[in-house]
């Protein structure tokens, strides 16, 4: 494993920060938990797929925002379904990192990625289903139908941020 530098760890530190603004400063705290979920902090996701080491930053950012929905459980559930399904995915579809769809509308990898990360949403359904006896299935679909929905938004914008700040450079 590489050996991280004070700048990789600020670099990180800086990822889980904004996750935890996008997601806890109001309004957008108010779309954030539940069964229907609406998070702008998730592209933050795709931040891993231009360095990888954000895995850590986002998961960390997942970690400390769920602290303020459902405690210590939604810590747990919610970090470690972030931390394996981000690796996955990243580990998954960064190959079609040059790649476009929609007529170069919206990057593949993304594409994949949300389709992908937006099933793994089962984790929380089941989270919730068990906390807040909310019905499996339905939870299922709306998180991961909102999670579909802020990943296209968050991947778009990621694009376009990424290409002001040239991500790939480096």
């Amino acid at each position: 494993m590489k050996n991280f530098t004070v700048r990789d760890l600020t670099q990180i530190a800086l990822v889980a920060a904004i996750y935890v603004v996008l997601t806890l400063t109001p309004p957008l705290n108010a779309l954030s938990f539940g069964a229907y979920q609406f998070r702008v902090s998730e592209m933050m996701n795709f931040t891993a797929f231009y360095r990888p080491k954000y895995i850590i930053g986002v998961t960390l950012g997942c970690m400390l925002a769920n602290f303020f929905s459902f405690g210590l459980i939604d810590v747990f559930v919610g970090g470690a379904s972030t931390l394996v399904f981000l690796s996955l995915g990243v580990f998954l579809f960064r190959r079609y990192m040059k790649d476009y769809l929609f007529n170069g509308l919206i990057n593949k990898a993304f594409f994949y990625f949300a389709i992908f990360f937006s099933l793994s949403m089962f984790t929380i359904a089941l989270e919730l289903h068990i906390i807040s006896k909310l019905p499996f299935l339905l939870t299922w679909f709306t998180t991961g139908l909102g999670e579909f929905a802020s990943l296209m938004v968050g991947g778009f914008l990621m694009e376009r941020i990424a290409r002001q700040l040239k991500l790939l450079k480096e």
